[in-house]
């Protein structure tokens, strides 16, 4: 089943939210908005995001309420310390500053006393919102797919369309031929008037513009992109960038058929068939 690259999810236990929100996008592409002081998340969070998504621009916010204190905790600088210890001395010898440094003084120095997480709390932290992560990520996830059949019922409509247009479009072709070769008959004759016809020229030129103008070809390329496509649509992995391809293989033989067949009737088929074609290449932007 085909999922959309549209979709939303949320999951909450305790004081801890992610939410995961998406948008089409040619590659995938996840941003994260995590609170500064739990930024050592961010990393496994993308990884574990990303082992269960293909394509889409993918934003993750993660909500903490009530941050515990206890996930940080005060270390002192050593190195920080030695550099002001030793500019001191300095100051001390070589201009003949007093040395007043207090320990109480010191702590008021810049980047010498460092908040930083505990390792045990980061571990704890880091596998509870992994497991939030994968509960607002199976949301996130069915909504994805609660799109993706509907967009899968609208594609197979309109595939069914194409292939009907593509056979009013083959059974067209020898009206087409039998249309030119009336015309010209009535063409020659106004031309000749009463003298005699060479039946065999017409039916020369008449064939030369049937070959001129078949697509044989492009109706049984049509018709194998029409299967391959309901084929894509059975398939279970993402299919997005497989479709954009097909789509142009598509709108190329469309474009071809338009271009070799002159005639009212036909030219309206074939743009109907390129308006079918065209929306769902709009519907194909938003698949996975």
């Amino acid at each position: 089943m085909i999922q959309s690259m549209t979709g939303y999810g949320r999951a909450k236990q305790g004081d801890t939210a992610v939410e995961i929100r998406s948008v089409n996008h040619r590659y995938l592409d996840i941003n994260m908005r995590i609170p500064r002081t739990l930024s050592f998340l961010e990393e496994s969070l993308r990884e574990f995001i990303a082992g269960r998504l293909a394509r889409g621009k993918v934003e993750v916010s993660l909500y903490v309420e009530n941050l515990p204190a206890q996930m940080n905790e005060l270390i002192l600088n050593c190195d920080m310390l030695e550099k002001y210890l030793s500019i001191a001395n300095v100051l001390e010898r070589k201009y003949g500053m007093s040395n007043d440094l207090t320990a109480s003084k010191i702590l008021g120095l810049p980047d010498i006393a460092l908040s930083v997480q505990k390792e045990s709390d980061i571990h704890e932290k880091t596998r509870e919102v992994l497991q939030i992560a994968d509960l607002a990520l199976n949301d996130f996830v069915a909504s994805r797919k609660r799109e993706g059949r509907r967009l899968n019922d609208d594609i197979r409509e309109k595939i069914e369309i194409i292939r009907k247009l593509t056979e009013q479009i083959e059974s067209r072709m020898p009206e087409v031929t039998a249309e030119y070769h009336d015309r010209l008959l009535t063409k020659i004759r106004e031309t000749l008037g009463a003298k005699a016809i060479d039946e065999s020229r017409i039916l020369t030129e008449a064939a030369l513009f049937a070959d001129k103008a078949s697509t044989d070809e492009e109706i049984v390329r049509l018709k194998i992109h029409i299967e391959s496509l309901f084929a894509l649509l059975d398939n279970g992995v993402p299919i997005g960038r497989k479709l954009d391809f097909l789509i142009q293989e598509f709108t190329r033989e469309a474009n071809t058929i338009g271009s070799k067949c002159s005639d009212s009737q036909t030219t309206k088929l074939v743009i109907d068939l390129k308006s079918e074609i065209e929306k769902i290449r709009e519907q194909s932007q938003n698949i996975e």
